[in-house]
């Protein structure tokens, strides 16, 4: 493993942060606990950087591959892993942005926080990575979910949502 960041992993994480805190937002509603995931998916890039093959996937989705992997895992109670204190400088990000993004964001953001809170894991991954315009198949590519599943599901989320709002309006 390297010891310091390398230029090219630097540039990848600033260049993609924005899913670092989508990913930790859906995830967490406590400052504390964002500020941890956001620091365990660092951890898990760094760990997986030396593996990364450009050619078989973009970055974006490596990381939200990542991401939601680490988001899940904690989510469901998993044992988190022994962070090596001294393994990368800290900090990387300015984990304060997370925060900021979702303490300053409009009604909007919050009435989707509120919404995403209401389904499992896997659904709040999905429903992110669908409304980042990813398609079926990139989806199921991130979740490791069948392109088939990934629609199934879609379409279920649609279907309850679409049911809730026709309850809300009438």
């Amino acid at each position: 493993m390297h010891t310091e960041p390398t230029p090219e992993f630097l540039t990848a994480l600033n260049a993609h942060t924005g899913i670092l805190y989508k990913v930790a937002n859906i995830y967490c509603s406590r400052p504390e606990d964002r500020s941890d995931l956001i620091q365990d998916f660092i951890l898990e890039f760094w760990r997986a950087w030396p593996r990364f093959e450009p050619a078989r996937a973009k970055v974006s989705t490596w990381m939200y591959r990542i991401a939601m992997k680490v988001a899940i895992n904690a989510h469901r109670g998993a044992s988190r892993s022994i962070r090596a204190a001294d393994a990368l400088p800290n900090p990387l990000i300015d984990l304060a942005a997370a925060d900021a993004e979702l303490v300053n964001g409009d009604d909007d953001l919050h009435a989707l926080h509120q919404l995403l809170a209401r389904f499992d894991a896997i659904g709040r991954s999905l429903i992110l990575l669908y409304l980042e315009g990813y398609s079926h198949a990139e989806i199921a590519e991130i979740t490791g979910l069948s392109v088939s599943n990934v629609a199934t599901r879609i379409q279920r989320i649609k279907h309850s949502l679409s049911s809730d709002f026709k309850g809300i309006s009438t």
